[in-house]
């Protein structure tokens, strides 16, 4: 455990009442730090502290926990003895979830206050070390014989000290239902928890994460498999909810990290208007209130952002909020990696059909439209720039080795003659067949439609159920699971949430529907079968309006869009790349396998493989300024004192001389 784990700072509010549930006394502070302590006899109390307010102590027994909003930053615990309620609101949700799980495990797992005769020991002993009886210590790391303890309660009877969250999680299985969903506490065994059911930050990770905290406007990049968007969600989780507002260029991007699209948000278009038109749309009341109540931008896969776009919301930013610093003062946070997706510019701007050529690409021109990097503002904007380095996707450093030569544009023989041999190799296994990933969305359609008219079989179609039957449109650009999905025995699928990471179940899996079951799809995957029942998934428009669809978590998978395979990972795949038309599309398709042996690519061309000058250029220099920023300027996290401030240096985060030095591309 983290000793940070069991110490909370967010607003309080707490409520004394009477014995007609009438209040009688109240206390209220927009950001206090709460603690767990023990005091001499070893009861559990949680300390809260504010600024120009007297401490105060309240006793950890015969509590329930509300933690429904818990996402939200939002939670109260009432305090049965002290006739009293507490109000826990912008917090920010990672850390409220962890504190929450501290008091549920310590409060289950613990041994309990101590008997007299330990008790009067235990005095005894403060007092002859010239210890207080009343002087509270800071709680022990939680143990794991506490852990044992405390799973076994959660998937017990509970009692009145435990959370309400964790006794409403005991549901019958049939043993292929699928796993329980995870709120205050998970009921993971440890080894699953050990092979991946709980992943926690490296260190280039938490220097990042530290950074973000500080308030710094930052960029980070790193390639595919990196953890940039998990670490992007841990972030999110890191910062208090109010006035921090997660974006990203695409609507399936937003969906992963919870957000919305950047361009909701924005709230002028596309940006094809002139500044003065998109000033006006930006200070119509409810998008301008948006933009004066941001203070945290997050944006993810800015990749794909082009830089007039990126300008005119800076300026849109500095006009609204009436403030002259680089993006009105907002601090930003940044996320993408520029040798994948380019920016998709205005329709006008890019080439036609017959126009496009690669040459062009290679150097730079994408028909008028401009890296975000490229912007005038972009130096100004973005204060340090960070590159994750440690690849969790593929576990293949042979693999690895490959992709990163791809990514930069550069094909050797040996990556040719690697690549050409796994067209004959058979990846299918147990009737799951391979997707072939595709550049145009069209042809997926087509061949998905195809192969399932194809199959023998009554089918059945689901429909989903959306909050807003008027915003299917919109929820369709932001999410994977489609609005109306049509099944039968035998359709490749893929699964869509992230189930059980030790046994594959992750968002990207691929399974075959072997029947259907009380109505629902029974679903063999590599590992396990499971019936697939629905699930529900939340996205946000500009406005802030949550909206949500009910629906199966699958979609059909013979084939998929290269560009929506973006954040998935992919156990069986198939690439044809002759058609790749944009500098990093055959990097993007490639990386979304875990392996050698689970890829098969069709008439590998090192034609088809290239990546973009500018980029090259743009991260030969990234490297130089991550070595001069993390060389020079030791990073703190906010709120805390000097000598607890976290310090790294180059080496931390994976970059050694050599790699600094050494040229990604040999540009004549």
């Amino acid at each position: 455990m983290d000793p940070k784990d069991a110490s909370l700072t967010c607003a309080v509010n707490l409520e004394w009442y009477d014995a007609h549930g009438a209040s009688t006394r109240k206390y209220a502070h927009k950001q206090a730090t709460l603690r767990l302590v023990r005091d001499g006899a070893k009861d559990m109390l949680l300390e809260i502290s504010a600024q120009k307010q007297s401490e105060m102590k309240l006793r950890l027994r015969g509590i329930n926990v509300h933690s429904k909003f818990m996402a939200e930053g939002k939670a109260s615990i009432k305090f049965s003895e002290q006739k009293c309620t507490l109000f826990l609101s912008n917090a920010p949700p990672g850390l409220l979830v962890q504190f929450l799980k501290v008091v549920f495990v310590k409060l289950t797992g613990g041994k309990g206050p101590l008997s007299k005769e330990e008790l009067m020991k235990q005095t005894r002993t403060q007092m002859l070390a010239g210890k207080s009886v009343n002087q509270c210590d800071d709680i022990s790391p939680v143990t794991t014989n506490e852990l044992v303890r405390a799973r076994k309660l959660a998937l017990g009877t509970g009692s009145e000290t435990t959370p309400s969250a964790s006794q409403k999680r005991k549901r019958p299985s049939d043993g292929n239902d699928r796993p329980q969903p995870k709120k205050l506490y998970s009921n993971d065994p440890p080894k699953a928890a050990a092979s991946g059911g709980e992943v926690k930050l490296n260190g280039e990770q938490q220097c990042i994460l530290a950074a973000c905290q500080s308030g710094q406007s930052l960029f980070f990049t790193g390639s595919a498999g990196t953890g940039k968007s998990f670490l992007l969600r841990k972030i999110i989780g890191a910062l208090p909810p109010d006035g921090t507002v997660a974006t990203a260029s695409t609507g399936v991007a937003a969906c992963l990290i919870g957000g919305t699209t950047l361009h909701s948000f924005a709230g002028i278009g596309g940006g094809e208007a002139a500044l003065p038109i998109c000033y006006e749309k930006a200070s119509r009341p409810n998008t301008a209130q948006a933009w004066r109540k941001c203070k945290r931008l997050i944006i993810d896969e800015i990749s794909m952002i082009d830089a007039d776009y990126f300008e005119k919301i800076e300026a849109v930013a500095r006009y609204v909020r009436k403030n002259d610093r680089p993006f009105g003062g907002i601090q930003l946070i940044l996320c993408g990696d520029f040798f994948q997706l380019p920016p998709v510019g205005r329709q006008s701007d890019r080439p036609g059909p017959g126009q496009y050529s690669q040459d062009a690409d290679r150097d730079g021109d994408l028909g008028g439209v401009r890296f975000c990097f490229e912007s005038s503002v972009w130096s100004d904007c973005i204060q340090a720039s960070y590159e994750l380095t440690v690849v969790h996707r593929q576990r293949d450093q042979e693999f690895v080795s490959i992709l990163n030569s791809i990514r930069i544009g550069r094909v050797t023989d040996e990556i040719t003659e690697r690549l050409r041999k796994t067209a004959s190799q058979r990846i299918e296994t147990e009737g799951i067949l391979a997707t072939q990933l595709c550049s145009h969305t069209s042809e997926v359609n087509a061949i998905n439609q195809a192969k399932l008219e194809a199959l023998a079989g009554e089918s059945k179609t689901y429909d989903a159920k959306d909050s807003d039957p008027y915003s299917t449109k919109q929820i369709d650009q932001m999410l994977q699971a489609p609005a109306k999905l049509t099944l039968k025995v035998g359709a490749q699928v893929m699964l869509l949430k992230n189930y059980n990471i030790a046994e594959g179940l992750v968002n990207g899996a691929r399974g075959v529907i072997m029947s259907f079951e009380q109505g629902l799809p029974l679903v063999k995957f590599k590992r396990r079968e499971l019936i697939v029942r629905t699930e529900k998934w939340s996205v946000k428009t500009g406005g802030g309006l949550v909206l949500t669809r009910t629906q199966l978590p699958l979609k059909l998978a013979w084939a998929f869009s290269i560009h929506k395979s973006q954040g998935l990972t992919l156990d069986c795949v198939e690439l044809s790349l002759s058609k790749v038309f944009e500098a990093g599309q055959a990097y993007v398709a490639l990386s979304r396998a875990q392996s050698l042996e689970s890829i098969r690519v069709l008439d590998f061309d090192l034609r088809q493989v290239w990546a973009n000058t500018k980029v090259l250029h743009y991260y030969r220099r990234l490297r130089k300024q991550i070595a001069d920023h993390n060389l020079m300027t030791p990073v703190a996290v906010k709120g805390t004192k000097k000598a607890g401030g976290l310090k790294k240096s180059v080496s931390a985060l994976g970059l050694t001389k050599a790699m600094l030095n050494k040229p990604l591309m040999t540009i004549n």
